[in-house]
Order: structure tokens, then C-alpha cells, then sequence
């Protein structure tokens, strides 16, 4: 990452063969990579250890006093100073059928801005993560469900479902509802007159009818009720809602005293 960026992360420093010397906690002055003046290599938060190695690392760990047990604080900033430690540069990492522009993609999503603004590069026209690249397969698991299904087309009364530059999990059912600019996870419905715009929906909400969303993040089990309107007044919403440093407005169940399996 640029190294005026860097400073949020935890960066590493290597040396010209790519052995870890130094590993830093959001330093005010990020190490540069050797070589590239400009550039720092920031965690990514993979690691891999051998099993024996790791064992020890941990039973050192669990006998000091002085120590938070943190794993991240108390085991892998310091191990360089005790074994080889090398580092990945994941920049050169080049995924068969990619090209350049996708090389070694990688987002931060610890903010609730990164994470919206990364799930919205997705329903872009040619977002820098290819999700049907088979020789790069998401791992994850869903449960079964049917395609999703898009239904009503009264056009004269506005009940139409449909979906505009969006990403639309299984299971999904868009009722005579609308989104664009959407991130919809599986099982989600979308009721009649209702309208979504730049928003993640997480698995099985419900979108009541009527109901208006603007750049929001909503949990998943939420049941908007039918009419809401969410987006619009964000010093309203502030109110009743978590509401981001770029307005964007996560919605959970909490907020509407709502209770599900999610919450067992």
C-alpha cells in the first residue's frame, strides 16, 4: 500500500529477500519495501505456521506474566526476533484468466465505510473482484435454495420487480420491488412498491412494502416494516440508527425490537 496510507495497518518490514525484520502497529512512518520508496507491505492477516512451531509459540506465550494473550499483539509481532519469518507479497499474485488491473486484490473492510464502499465495487460493470473466475473460487458455504425469482410487471401502477446494476443472491424473491445499485445476500425479499438503492442487504431480510432504502447496510433477519424509510434524514436517523462518517446507515434488529434464530 502507498506508504501514506499505510499507517492504519499493521506493516511489515523485510529485507531484499523478503525476510521479515520488523513488524510495526500503525506506525507513524511506515517502513518502505526494498526497492520501492513509495510502498509498504501491511498485514493481511494470513498466516501460516508449522504445527510444532506454533504449539511452542503459544505454550511460550501462556507461561509469561507480562502478556495480553493476544495472539496478533504478543505472538506475531515479535517471532521474527525468535525463527525465520518470511512475508508474501501478494501483489504478485496473478490469477489465471486476470489481468493486471485485478492483480493481487485485497480490501480492508474494518470500517463500516470499507466494507460498504467494497461490496459496492462488486455490482460495478467491471469490478477489480471477478466473481466467476472458476480459477478463483470464493470459499463459502449457503444452504440450499432455489434461483431467484423477480415478479410483477405492472408497469402503469409501479409494481415491478426488478434489479438494476445489482447483485442478487439464491433463494431471493424481488416481489414487485426494485433495487439498484444492490449487494442482496440469499433469501432475501423484497415486497411489493418498495425501493432500494446502493445498499447491502444481508441474508433473509425482508423489505416491507413501500419501503424506501438508501445507502444502507442491513443485518441479516431484519424485517423492515412496511413503509419505512431509511437513508433519506440522516439526522433522523441518527436517532434510531448507527449511522457511518459517510452516512451510510446500518440497520439490525435491534433497532426495530425484533428477535430470531440469529439472536439463539
Amino acid at each position: 500500500m502507498p506508504r501514506e496510507t499505510a499507517r492504519d495497518f499493521g506493516c511489515v518490514k523485510v529485507d531484499q529477500n523478503g525476510r521479515v525484520i520488523d513488524f510495526m502497529e500503525k506506525p507513524a512512518d511506515p517502513p518502505a519495501m526494498p526497492g520501492q520508496p513509495d510502498v509498504t507491505l501491511v498485514s493481511m492477516g494470513n498466516y501460516l505456521f508449522r504445527t510444532s512451531v506454533l504449539l511452542e509459540e503459544l505454550r511460550r506465550d501462556a507461561e509469561m506474566q507480562e502478556t495480553t494473550h493476544d495472539f496478533g499483539r504478543d505472538v506475531l509481532t515479535t517471532a521474527h526476533k525468535r525463527m525465520k519469518v518470511m512475508a508474501y507479497d501478494f501483489a504478485s499474485q496473478v490469477c489465471p484468466g486476470e489481468g493486471e488491473r485485478t492483480r493481487g486484490y485485497w480490501r480492508d473492510v474494518g470500517s463500516i465505510d470499507a466494507f460498504f464502499e467494497a461490496n459496492l465495487d462488486l455490482v460495478s460493470v467491471d469490478p477489480r473482484l471477478n466473481l466467476y473466475n472458476d480459477a478463483w473460487p470464493i470459499r463459502g458455504t449457503q444452504p440450499s435454495s432455489g434461483p431467484c425469482k423477480f415478479v410483477f410487471a405492472d408497469e402503469k401502477d409501479g409494481r415491478v420487480g426488478r434489479a438494476i446494476d445489482s447483485i442478487v443472491g439464491s433463494g431471493s424473491i424481488i416481489s414487485g420491488g426494485a433495487l439498484e445499485r444492490t449487494v442482496c445476500f440469499y433469501r432475501v425479499r423484497v415486497n411489493s412498491y418498495s425501493q432500494v438503492s446502493e445498499s447491502v442487504l444481508f441474508p433473509t431480510v425482508d423489505v416491507g412494502r413501500g419501503a424506501k432504502l438508501r445507502r444502507c447496510i442491513v443485518d441479516k433477519g431484519v424485517r423492515i416494516p412496511a413503509g419505512e424509510k431509511i437513508g433519506y434524514d440522516l439526522e433522523s436517523d441518527r436517532k434510531r440508527f448507527t449511522v457511518s462518517d459517510n452516512g451510510v446507515v446500518v440497520v439490525t434488529r435491534e433497532d426495530f425490537g425484533q428477535r430470531d434464530e440469529f439472536d439463539v
